[in-house]
């Protein structure tokens, strides 16, 4: 981790100095002193985290899956989608294939592009590419190392009323179930 002096250009932004406070294998966390067009100086913490993926497999009886996991930065148990980041190589579709592999079981033949989600863009950089998926197929799970993950399988309706009432929270896996939602009446009409 290295400070980097000068003057680049973001935005309507010119970095002044950029310096690294903090990284790990899932983040980085940086602060840039910047100029706004007035000339008046002021700070940004800015925190990059790796692309991910978010997918919601969901079968021929609108049935999906989710998970349940305890969640550290929350401190507590939060039922999601199916995530996980994006290794290096990885399209975000193999990714995705990936993830549903290792935490339910499944493949999937049809893959919706569901479009990408960024999270709290005041100050995080952490593009995550939705997908819904379709034509599942199980397969012998393979679970990494460390996940305590539990499925949960339930009606679609079921879900968009969790996200309706508040009972599923987490920010990708609620706009997926809604845009999900969406996609479907569309799919209805035609």
């Amino acid at each position: 981790m290295t400070s980097q002096q000068g003057d680049r250009r973001v935005g309507p932004y010119t970095i002044v100095h950029s310096r690294p406070v903090y990284e790990n294998p899932r983040f980085k966390v940086r602060e840039d002193r910047v100029k706004d067009l007035s000339g008046e100086e002021s700070t940004f913490g800015v925190i990059a985290m790796r692309p991910g993926v978010t997918v919601l497999p969901m079968d021929e009886e609108s049935r999906v899956y989710l998970v349940e996991e305890f969640k550290y930065g929350i401190g507590q148990p939060s039922l999601e989608a199916i995530s996980g980041a994006i290794e290096s190589g990885e399209t975000p579709e193999h990714a995705g294939l990936r993830e549903i592999g290792e935490t339910v079981g499944l493949v999937a033949a049809e893959w919706v592009d569901m479009g990408l989600i960024n999270f709290f863009t005041a100050i995080v950089n952490s593009p995550n590419h939705m997908f819904l998926a379709r034509e599942l197929s199980t397969i012998r799970r393979r679970p990494d190392a460390g996940e305590q993950a539990d499925a949960v399988k339930m009606p679609f309706d079921d879900a968009l009323r969790g996200v309706l009432e508040g009972a599923i929270a987490d920010a990708a896996t609620s706009l997926l179930i809604l845009k999900t939602h969406l996609f479907l009446k569309r799919a209805l009409k035609r």
